[in-house]
């Protein structure tokens, strides 16, 4: 499908996340620039992605040409007045509404009427990030997942005042990136954070309790046909990552206690135990290497794990229920996010309804 009107993208801020998306939009052929703070750090990320196409070249995904093609489409810079001439514009920078904030209103400044602005934030409320412009209904939210080149999901974000042709403008496109959109109104979480909180959330409640223990509830997860258990992925992407995410929800939702964040994971932010990256968390590493799970939180015995993965799947389907009620996606959005973002081996509405 085409994406009407697109040819130059911009993506602002090459970290892991932006140089993905510019990875993307290069090796879709598209022209685009990306800015960074300083000329170091843009040619760090430039450096990222040269290094990941040519594992592809080596993989026999694509040929030396075509890396050597893309690479010649990025253009790197420091200064926002390049964007000028750009159809739609990526922000990727740091997850702190101020800073989103100033940007928008800057580029609003600098480029076309018709140029769509999009955030790609995870957590923060785009259509805050929208009233920093005058036009609110170019604003759109494109939620991509790490890494941004190899998870197929995309949540396109519509805010209140975000018109239909933004919307469709950017589903088109991601499309054409060979990604899967779906379109998700704005609310907490939108679908995937939001809906997907229980898997961590109830697996907590449990500990808590001294229910059960940390790998005893991993393992029955996996064995439930979900790529790694709950504390396996709070640690690999970061406790303090994951508490944040948690903590946005549970406010912008309105404090339910059933996501509540929990006293374990704050405990553990506070004592710089983060997971992998700090070499504690739920587990210990040792050379990258995971190993026992930490002794101080440690249960003995537990339910058994077709109760556990009832708990975590029941709650989950509650909060699925919930969103649909808030309207914010479909049913059928929903379980196609759950299983392209979180890696669910079926939506939650599909084992409802396989289960009568």
């Amino acid at each position: 499908m085409a994406a009407p009107g697109i040819r130059r993208v911009g993506v602002v801020g090459l970290g892991a996340m932006g140089a993905g998306i510019a990875q993307l939009a290069i090796e879709a052929g598209y022209e685009t620039i990306g800015r960074e703070v300083t000329e170091e750090l843009g040619t760090k990320a430039r450096d990222r992605i040269a290094h990941f196409l040519q594992r592809k070249v080596d993989k026999e995904q694509i040929t030396a040409e075509v890396r050597e093609s893309a690479l010649s489409s990025l253009t790197l810079t420091t200064d926002l007045g390049d964007f000028a001439d750009c159809d739609l514009i990526v922000e990727a920078i740091v997850e702190d509404l101020g800073p989103k904030l100033e940007l928008f209103a800057e580029l609003e400044r600098i480029v076309r009427a018709d140029t769509i602005l999009a955030t790609n934030t995870s957590a923060l409320s785009v259509t805050e990030i929208a009233a920093a412009t005058s036009t609110p209904e170019r604003v759109v939210g494109m939620h991509f997942f790490n890494p941004a080149p190899l998870m197929p999901l995309v949540e396109v974000v519509r805010a209140p005042e975000t018109d239909a042709d933004s919307v469709t403008r950017a589903t088109a496109l991601m499309e054409r990136w060979g990604k899967t959109p779906v379109v998700v109104a704005d609310a907490p979480g939108f679908i995937v954070n939001r809906v997907n909180r229980p898997f961590t959330i109830e697996a907590l409640r449990i500990l808590e309790a001294g229910e059960a223990g940390i790998s005893d509830i991993d393992a029955a997860i996996r064995a439930a046909g979900y790529p790694m258990g709950p504390f396996e992925l709070m640690d690999l992407i970061g406790i303090d990552v994951n508490l944040a995410v948690a903590t946005a929800i549970y406010e912008g939702l309105g404090s339910p206690d059933r996501l509540r964040p929990s006293p374990i994971q704050e405990r553990l932010v506070e004592e710089g135990r983060l997971g992998r990256k700090t070499g504690a968390g739920f587990y210990a590493y040792h050379d990258g290497q995971r190993g026992d799970a930490a002794a101080d939180l440690a249960v003995a015995g537990g339910e058994r794990s077709t109760e556990l993965v009832a708990r975590i799947e029941s709650a989950i389907a509650i909060e699925a229920e919930l969103a649909l009620g808030d309207e914010i996606a479909t049913a059928d959005s929903i379980d196609l996010a759950l299983r392209l973002g979180a890696g669910h081996p079926s939506g939650p509405f599909e084992s409802g309804r396989a289960h009568g």
